[in-house]
């Protein structure tokens, strides 16, 4: 169904999208249970609800729902009083946001890289190896990986359309490498920066990158010793640390954006269809 074929190809992208379907109908209606309606984030749709100003009324609540990042529900009523229709039933519109994979960046391909890399993607992260060795950036090490890029860190990075959503992991051979690594890190809106090293070198770290005329807010950014405090000493066990890590600032930022919880209810029957009510949506 174009809907569906749609739903996958964004996703594929990396794009969100959310996805509106009528869940119950009380009397007259222009589209019955079943019917189906994708928004992608500019606006535009695929697959119909019945147009008019109630498929404009779920538009606009599909477009807030990739925002919050929750799934929500709609009674929608079709008369001259709600909205200028006049079909004279009501609808109950259920819609879920479809939000793409998160993508993490791992910077360094070595021993942690390579096991990262792994427990990322089988954890749900889209995952893009940089390194500057190609002998070390080879698919045959990452079988997990998205992407594998062979460059300079820092030109690499810039290029690789970091956003607000990407998650990314400096674990490159050597200190220069790492600071390097880091500051372009810092000139991206990544949600996560993280370096894997010891408090030592967290301490050398936050002085180079003052040298280099980053303010207290962009050092706080820098997550080191990247990874939960679980004890991990083997690159297996540090990159388990990470992952865990990572998966708790996604759900915690998750949680942050949804606000109050989702909306829930059923249409009430009326004198043109005998309905049973049914129970409400949580």
């Amino acid at each position: 169904m174009p809907v569906f074929d749609e739903l996958v190809r964004s996703r594929a992208e990396g794009k969100k999208s959310a996805l509106a379907l009528i869940v119950q109908c009380v009397g007259s209606s222009p589209q019955k249970e079943g019917a189906k309606m994708l928004v992608r984030p500019d606006g535009t749709t695929v697959g119909t609800l019945g147009g008019g100003c109630l498929e404009e009324q779920v538009r606009q609540v599909c477009l807030a729902a990739m925002e919050e990042g929750t799934a929500t529900t709609i009674s929608i009523g079709l008369t001259e009083h709600q909205g200028g229709m006049v079909c004279g039933g009501q609808v109950l519109v259920y819609v879920e946001p479809v939000l793409p994979e998160p993508r993490l960046v791992v910077l360094g391909a070595g021993h942690v890289g390579r096991a990262l890399a792994q427990a990322a993607a089988h954890a749900g992260f889209r995952v893009t190896v940089i390194d500057d060795r190609a002998e070390h950036a080879a698919p045959e090490w990452f079988p997990d990986a998205e992407r594998i890029l062979v460059g300079e860190f820092a030109a690499t990075l810039a290029g690789a359309g970091i956003d607000d959503t990407v998650y990314l992991l400096v674990a490159t051979r050597g200190h220069l490498q790492d600071f390097d690594a880091v500051a372009a890190a810092l000139r991206t809106p990544a949600r996560y920066v993280g370096l894997v090293g010891s408090r030592r070198k967290r301490k050398l770290l936050f002085e180079e990158l003052e040298r280099r005329g980053f303010d207290a807010a962009a050092r706080a950014r820098v997550v080191t010793p990247a990874g939960l405090s679980i004890g991990s000493v083997t690159p297996a066990e540090i990159a388990v640390s990470i992952v865990a890590q990572m998966i708790e600032v996604r759900r915690t930022h998750e949680r942050a954006d949804r606000g109050a919880a989702p909306r829930g209810g059923a249409l009430p029957a009326d004198g043109c269809r005998e309905t049973q009510a049914a129970a409400p949506l949580r």
